[in-house]
């Protein structure tokens, strides 16, 4: 039989900032996998969490996880606590593993707000939950601590496959950085234009379009020092900054997010896995004459400047729609004589991650601006070579990235398994 929640359990807001909790004795429940500790309990209970925001941040409805919690604790004031009125009808563990199981159905689906998503407790309250009789309850119970047990086995080996294969990506990227992949490439094809005349052609079509008035005209950047250089590359490729090979770096449009408006706008959260989720993507207002100015093209990539997502890249392959950027994302345009998939490429390694890192600003808020993506220094090739680096690695990476959905779903596999049980259970 199912019950409204708020019927049968009290519903709670955690009252401690995330930041200004004081460690102490009581395990403070956080947002992710790893809990704080505070000096103060504001529970006394076995109690559900339920996160009142989206996993993912900025513009996107999701959670990993529902949590649960007993004894004394502190909570979060961005989750709230789900207490049964009388255990002896529910279960809080019971409670905890059927919201976690039917959490996108029953929870994810009553967020709400196109730019800060969140769950409002009122909805929470109204969500129906399946109730069957204590004893079935407590077999769930049961069962789910077995599987939970494999699970936990299952987990670290998932957790450590993904890093390998993660690590197995950088390792790839870095090998075509410093010209490994093409070694053999290079041997059969001596006769390249050395990289450096790439770079002063690219230069030369900066210099005349700032002259025609297509540009503005930059500060120059500082050459690049010796102790800069991190690693030794082959003879005919150079190094350069993002900014000289850029033709600009341009901040997004600022606008509320809407269901309807003039044009459609592309938020950091609406790039998942280099794709753009163009369902999601809202509209927005901007003056008739301002549009051109913010319109993405094919080959312009897209950088997030702030926030959990800073540093985070896309290539517009295709023809896009109709689109503007939003202003938490930075787009930057590049010359023609370059290959783009090799940019990305770039932006993908441990070379860009780090020069990232040591140009963001903010421990509460990360952000990193324009002028750090110009300085950034990167390995280039001859185009040729460019276009060969990128053959070679989409030909790897297929591989890796098969790999890694097989992982993925191993993991979806166990959670629908134990969800299949539960729902044989209950009957």
């Amino acid at each position: 039989m199912k019950y409204r929640l708020g019927d049968i359990c009290s519903i709670t807001k955690g009252d401690t900032g995330i930041m200004k909790a004081i460690p102490g004795p009581y395990t403070m429940v956080t947002l992710g996998d790893t809990n704080k500790t505070h000096n103060e309990y504001q529970f006394d209970a076995d109690a559900v969490i339920i996160p009142l925001v989206s996993s993912t941040g900025h513009g996107h409805a999701s959670m990993r996880q529902v949590k649960y919690q007993e004894g004394k604790f502190a909570l979060g004031n961005i989750l709230c606590a789900v207490i049964p009125n009388d255990d002896n009808f529910v279960l809080a563990k019971y409670l905890q593993i059927y919201l976690h199981l039917y959490r996108n159905e029953l929870l994810v689906s009553q967020m709400k707000g196109m730019a800060n998503v969140s769950l409002p407790m009122n909805r929470i309250a109204d969500v129906q939950v399946e109730i069957p009789d204590i004893e079935k309850q407590r077999k769930i119970v049961e069962i789910e601590k077995k599987v939970t047990q494999n699970s936990v086995k299952l987990h670290q080996l998932f957790f450590e496959q993904k890093g390998l294969t993660s690590k197995l990506k950088q390792t790839i990227l870095q090998n075509a950085l410093q010209g490994k992949l093409t070694a053999e490439w290079r041997k059969e094809h001596p006769a390249e234009e050395p990289a450096s005349e790439l770079l002063k052609r690219i230069k030369l079509e900066k210099q005349q379009m700032i002259a025609s008035g297509k540009l503005k005209k930059e500060k120059p950047l500082e050459p690049i020092k010796p102790e800069e250089i991190p690693f030794e590359i082959p003879e005919k490729w150079t190094w350069g900054r993002w900014g000289e090979l850029s033709e600009s770096i341009q901040y997004g449009y600022n606008a509320p997010a809407q269901e309807n408006g003039r044009i459609l706008m592309i938020r950091i959260s609406d790039i998942q896995n280099n794709t753009i989720i163009w369902d999601k993507v809202p509209y927005c207002q901007i003056p008739e004459n301002e549009i051109n100015n913010y319109l993405i093209k094919k080959n312009d990539i897209l950088f997030a400047r702030t926030g959990g997502t800073v540093g985070k890249s896309y290539l517009v392959t295709d023809e896009p729609r109709s689109a503007i950027y939003a202003g938490y994302l930075i787009r930057t345009r590049y010359s023609s004589s370059l290959e783009p998939k090799f940019l990305k490429s770039f932006m993908e390694s441990e070379l860009y991650w780090s020069q990232l890192t040591n140009g963001t600003r903010g421990a509460a808020q990360p952000n990193c601006n324009g002028q750090t993506l110009s300085k950034m220094i990167l390995p280039i090739p001859p185009l040729s070579e460019q276009q060969e680096i990128v053959r070679r690695i989409d030909a790897i990476m297929n591989t890796v990235n098969s790999l890694e959905n097989q992982i993925s779903e191993s993991e979806r596999t166990s959670e629908e398994l134990l969800k299949a049980i539960v729902g044989e259970v209950m009957g």
